[in-house]
């Protein structure tokens, strides 16, 4: 019986070497594959076929993995503006595809209203934002603030829409059903404003009029 040769270690595929742009694709791979809730840094290194402490390296939590996914998602994301649209038109539509865009992806919804996105695709996000308000004639620290209160309000539209679409989110009829719990005696103004007010319109519509209040309050141009 022959003894088997022993295989050296040199003979074995190497490893592709580790980046930040490796490790964004692989947590890309998971996200897609297993769900946000299932992306943490030993899971993308186990994808790496390496340990966590590799990552770290590069990544030093998952916020700052969260941070270089959401910049690597915004790839998708249409940001040319050639100033033939008016630009409050691009604008709510700009802002309309990037709740959609965030909305699809659930758990990085929610990830990315405490965290910036990091990278050239957030940069470019930026800087058409700053373009299109520029063009409104609103002044230079009005535009930076009100990029801020744009994407925080897209940011929270899209964990919201994406929480409702859940098993365990609540429901539009769950929130009709509290109003009209409504005390008349302890409450009055609710009571005689009914909550048909509060529920009316589909989400796009109270989107769009979400956009339009913003805009004309940072701009002072009305649409």
């Amino acid at each position: 019986m022959s003894t088997p040769e022993p295989v050296s270690r040199r003979e074995r595929p190497s490893k592709p070497a580790l980046s930040r742009s490796a490790i964004v694709d692989a947590a890309l791979e998971v996200l897609t594959r297993d769900g946000a809730e299932k992306l943490t840094i030993r899971r993308v290194a186990a994808e790496l076929d390496t340990g966590p402490a590799s990552l770290y390296v590069y990544v030093k939590n998952v916020t700052v993995l969260h941070a270089l996914l959401a910049d690597r998602l915004l790839a998708d994301l249409d940001l040319e503006w050639d100033g033939a649209e008016p630009w409050r038109e691009r604008l709510v539509r700009l802002l309309e595809e990037y709740v959609d865009l965030l909305a699809e992806q659930g758990e990085l919804a929610r990830a990315v209203m405490f965290v910036w996105p990091d990278g050239p695709f957030y940069l470019d996000l930026i800087d058409v934002l700053v373009r299109l308000l520029t063009a409104s004639g609103a002044n230079e620290q009005a535009c930076a603030w009100g990029i801020d209160l744009l994407l925080q309000h897209a940011s929270t539209s899209a964990a919201e829409w994406a929480t409702r679409a859940g098993e365990n989110g609540q429901q539009v009829e769950d929130l009709e059903a509290t109003l009209e719990s409504a005390d008349p005696q302890r409450h009055p103004g609710l009571a005689a404003f009914g909550a048909d007010a509060f529920t009316t319109g589909s989400r796009f519509e109270r989107r769009r009029w979400a956009f339009e209040a913003l805009i004309t309050g940072i701009t002072g141009v009305s649409a």
